[in-house]
């Protein structure tokens, strides 16, 4: 399974929707996803990648990891894995 699959699959469980109402451009927000909601999707992420997402949950806004849409969380895990990888 792709990265983007996998977050997909993973922001739609906590959304409480099927990952094809999971669209690239929708935001955490927009898909009915709470802060608590957040803060599992960021840990389950870490848990399935074996990544840190440099992420406060104190001030979600002032975070390096770009959470503004599917599409930007997707490309920060993919950089923190090849940046891991390296």
């Amino acid at each position: 399974m792709s990265v983007k699959d996998k977050v997909i699959e993973i922001v739609a469980e906590q959304a409480v929707l099927e990952p094809g109402d999971v669209q690239m451009d929708s935001t955490l927000e927009s898909l009915g996803i709470d802060s608590l909601g957040l803060v599992e999707s960021i840990f389950a992420i870490e848990e399935e990648f074996d990544i840190q997402i440099p992420f406060n949950a104190n001030e979600p806004t002032k975070s390096d990891f770009d959470i503004s849409s599917v599409a930007t969380i997707i490309a920060g895990i993919e950089a923190l894995m090849a940046e891991k990888n390296s």
